[in-house]
Parts: structure tokens; C-alpha cells; sequence
């Protein structure tokens, strides 16, 4: 088989099981509601075929790239998508709860779709990542991290049973936040879809802070553009002139002004979105999510919380600290460099590491259990997608 022809078969593979996720949470859905054995059998079933196609498409991009496929943001949140998955399927054994199953399939399609927005590629190595520790630190990170978001849709389900969303108050608020959120991710995957499909480009010219002259190339049209900025357009290789649309506000150059344009149409589309759900529903989503919680044990998503984080902190030391600090010092001579990526890395792992002293020393369990597993997501998530793409670093390749 050719490189051409394993390639598209892994991300005809990946597809397949994406589209098997999303017909997977109606029989999930249907299992939490009525407990009915022929539903949980399919919804398991459809999801073990869907991870055996992930794993395929995995398999088929390692062999046809000649390297592990998670040297960039699409692989890596691909395969974080993947192990979330896989994740799923060991605690359903241990613990046989398919309401696990619905809010966290879920997760995964957005991570994996988030993924699919970034480039696919199938490129050479660059230098700094030609070591077998790509793999062992890479593969090692995000299968701590899709065990440790475990905790974060059992932690949701937690609130979802236990926190009053009909009352106003802080807890209320935060949960739907929490919700709103993800809904934001949806509107991110929408409107850069809608415009890859129209092909929109556009690119402005300006002067860095170094006084060197930069050129931003936009895939959604400029909500801010940066200070002094004006339109161009490639021409033989070179920037011309050109007459599109300028741009609604001006931002320091200091800011990356295209990145962050995606980030406020991401906002604005998930807003929209939020808001006519919110209009039709006349509901909070979070009321809307709650009637699939009625039969849920709240002692039980606490015990599975707690579980995934047992098992998923030791894993992201091993990864995100031990071997990424012996891969450091054989490609950069140094073992710590407080690195942007280094820095948040370290900040989870202490978080995590308070997590367990506060449920074991402290007797923190239930809701503050829940709300903690919330925001220690929060710092998996930063730490894979915003430092990755916002904060400049030795680790920005990805």
C-alpha cells in the first residue's frame, strides 16, 4: 500500500469513528434513561468499533509518516481525543456506569474536532523532534491528561445532579459557565468550517515591535488587526497592495492579533449559539442536561473523580516532568528552562498534586472534589491549546 493511500485510509478511519461517537450518545442517552440493556450493548459496541477505528487511523499515520503522529496540535489533540476514549472504556469496566459515556463522548468529538481545524500534514520531522522521546513523552502526556479529564465529566455530572440551577448563586453560575464554554468550542469549529469552505484569506502587513515588517495571513475576516497594519495580497511571491477589508479595531503588535481574532470569533459564534439554545430551550443548558442525571450516584462519579486522578497523576509526572526533562537535556543541554510549556506543565502537576493532599488530608470530597476535577481541566486544556498557540516558547512548533 502507498504512503498516499494509508494516509487517506487512516483519515477515512478517524472519520468513520467520529460519525460512530455521534450515533453512539442516542443509545447512551436512551441507556441513562431507561436503563434498558439492549441500548447500553450498542452504545458500548458502536464505541469499541469507533476506538478500534481510531486506533487504525493511529496506526496507519505512524506507519505511513515514519514517526508517532502527535508532533503537532492536530496529532496531538487527535490522539488526546483517542486515549479519552480509551480511557472511558476501562473505567465502564471497572465501574459500569454509561453516563459516563454520555457527556464524555461528547468531549472527545469536540477535542478531535477542535483538532481536525489545525493542519493535517504528514511532514518531515524538524530537528528538535527527531528522538524516540517524542513518543515516549508525547504518548506518556496526553494519556495522563485524557485519564485526568475522566475526572472532569464525572465532576460535571456531579454538579449537574447536585447543584440547584433554578437558584441563582455562585455555584449555578460557574456550572453553566463551565457549559457555555464548551458551547464556544462548538461555535470555534463552525465558523472556522464555515470559512474554510469559502475559502476566505486575507493578510495584513505591519511593523513588529523588532521594526521588522510582518505579515499576518487571516482565515476569518479581521475583528482586530494590529497597529498599523494594511491589507495585502501575495502576488509572485511577493505582498502587494490590496483593497479587502481593513479591519474593525487596531491591536498592539505585542498581541498576535490573528490568533486572537480567532479566539473573539470563537466567542462571538459561541455566544450566538449559547443564546438562541437559551432562547428556544427557555432553558439553562445546564437545566436541560440535569433530567439525565436524576439516577446517577453522586457517591459514585465522586469515587471515579477521585480514581482518575490517582491513576492519572503519576502518569502525567512520569510524562510531563521526568521525560520531558531527559528529552530536554538531550536536545537544548539543559533538563529546565522555564519554558512557557514547562512552566504550565509543572502548574498542573502541583495542582494535581494539591488535589490529592486536599481529598486525603483534608477530607475534600463531593462537590469540592467535582469543582477542583473542573479546574484542573481548565489547566490541561490551557496548557495543550493556549500556550501552544499564543505564548511564544522553545514548545510553540506544536
Amino acid at each position: 500500500m502507498s504512503t498516499e493511500s494509508m494516509i487517506s485510509l487512516s483519515s477515512s478511519s478517524l472519520f468513520f469513528s467520529f460519525i460512530l461517537f455521534l450515533i453512539a450518545i442516542v443509545p447512551f442517552g436512551i441507556a441513562v434513561k431507561s436503563r434498558k440493556q439492549a441500548a447500553i450493548k450498542i452504545a458500548l459496541a458502536l464505541t469499541v468499533i469507533g476506538f478500534l477505528a481510531q486506533l487504525t487511523y493511529f496506526i496507519l499515520r505512524w506507519v505511513a509518516s515514519g514517526h508517532a503522529p502527535v508532533s503537532n496540535l492536530n496529532e496531538f489533540l487527535t490522539f488526546f481525543g483517542i486515549m479519552l476514549i480509551g480511557s472511558f472504556l476501562v473505567f465502564y469496566y471497572l465501574y459500569r456506569q454509561p453516563v459516563v459515556g454520555l457527556f464524555l463522548l461528547p468531549v472527545s468529538i469536540l477535542i478531535i474536532a477542535y483538532a481536525s481545524m489545525f493542519a493535517n500534514e504528514v511532514a518531515p520531522l524538524i530537528p528538535a523532534l527527531q528522538s524516540h522521546w517524542l513518543t515516549i513523552h508525547v504518548i506518556t502526556v496526553a494519556t495522563a491528561s485524557a485519564v485526568l479529564s475522566v475526572s472532569f465529566v464525572t465532576g460535571l455530572i456531579y454538579l449537574l445532579k447536585n447543584v440547584d440551577t433554578a437558584q441563582k448563586g455562585k455555584r449555578s453560575f460557574f456550572l453553566e459557565l463551565v457549559l457555555y464554554f464548551l458551547v464556544v468550542v462548538v461555535g470555534f469549529i463552525l465558523v472556522t468550517s464555515a470559512f474554510q469552505i469559502t475559502d476566505y484569506k486575507a493578510s495584513y502587513q505591519f511593523e513588529n515591535q523588532q521594526g521588522e515588517i510582518q505579515v499576518h495571513d487571516y482565515a476569518m475576516p479581521a475583528i482586530v488587526v494590529p497597529t498599523g497594519s494594511v491589507p495585502v495580497k501575495e502576488v509572485a511571491g511577493s505582498y502587494e497592495p490590496a483593497e479587502h477589508y481593513g479591519g474593525l479595531l487596531e491591536i498592539p503588535n505585542s498581541i498576535e492579533a490573528a490568533k486572537s481574532n480567532s479566539v473573539l470569533w470563537s466567542f462571538l459564534a459561541g455566544s450566538v449559539i449559547y443564546l438562541l439554545i437559551r432562547l428556544i430551550a427557555r432553558k439553562k443548558i445546564a437545566q436541560l442536561l440535569q433530567p439525565f442525571t436524576n439516577r446517577v450516584s453522586s457517591t459514585l462519579m465522586d469515587e471515579i473523580s477521585y480514581r482518575s486522578v490517582v491513576i492519572g497523576f503519576p502518569l502525567f509526572a512520569l510524562g510531563g516532568l521526568f521525560f520531558a526533562m531527559i528529552w530536554a537535556q538531550i536536545a537544548w543541554s539543559r533538563f529546565w528552562g522555564w519554558d512557557p510549556k514547562e512552566v504550565w506543565a509543572l502548574i498542573t502537576f502541583l495542582f494535581y498534586a494539591a488535589f490529592l493532599h486536599l481529598r486525603l488530608g483534608k477530607e475534600w470530597t463531593g462537590e469540592k472534589t467535582a469543582w477542583l476535577a473542573i479546574i484542573g481541566f481548565g489547566t490541561i486544556i490551557f496548557n495543550q491549546i493556549f500556550v501552544n498557540l499564543v505564548i511564544a516558547g522553545l514548545h510553540s512548533y506544536a
